[in-house]
Formats: structure tokens, sequence, C-alpha cells
């Protein structure tokens, strides 16, 4: 249990820490979603720019089965690579934006 709580300290310190870099525009707002209860953790643009709405996720990231699945990066930094760095090991971390067929080659858990 104390591997998940770590986890999910790391999770949300890597989506609090991406989010403090904000957006580009002023009327966009970074907002972090964080379901502990369910281990589900978003970091999503929300707002207005121009008239236009913008809205998109930018980071979604669950717990499941004692591993990282990271459902959806678009980062340049690489949320994977962050997570090894603090001490995730790669065996724990889910490609899960590659179809299952392509995890195998990626160096990380295939699910």
């Amino acid at each position: 249990m104390e591997k998940i709580e770590n986890y999910r300290i790391y999770i949300q310190q890597l989506l609090k820490q991406y989010a403090s870099l904000g957006s580009a525009d002023q009327e966009v707002e970074t907002q972090t979603i964080f379901d502990t209860e369910h281990d589900h953790y978003q970091l999503v643009y929300a707002g207005w720019k121009k008239r236009k709405r913008m809205y998109g996720c930018i980071l979604h990231l669950d717990i499941k089965d004692e591993k990282i699945w990271i459902q959806h990066d678009g980062t340049e930094i690489g949320m994977a690579n962050e997570l090894v760095k603090l001490g995730v090991p790669k065996e724990d971390i889910v490609l899960a934006f590659h179809e299952p067929f392509v995890r195998r080659y990626t160096g990380f858990a295939i699910g």
C-alpha cells in the first residue's frame, strides 16, 4: 500500500508542477483533477481565446493493478521519464496510449 501512496504523491506532484507553468493565454485556466478514491488524475486547459472555446486534456494518468497507466500525455517532456526520475520502475509504468501489441517494445510495462 505504501507503493500506491507514493505513486499518488508522485503523480500529483508532477501534475501540479506542470500546471504551475500555466497556459500561454491568460484566459485559459490550467486545472488539476485528482480523484484519489478511484485513482484518476488529469491536467486540463479550459477557457476562451479570441471568442473560441479552448478545452483539452493535457495529461491523464490512472493507477490500476499497482501500476501507473499513462492514458494521455500531451507534454513534450514525457511523464513516463519524469516518473522514472522519481524512482518508479519502468515495469510499473504502462504507456496506455500505445496499443497493447506495441507496448512490449517500449521498455515499459505491457499492462
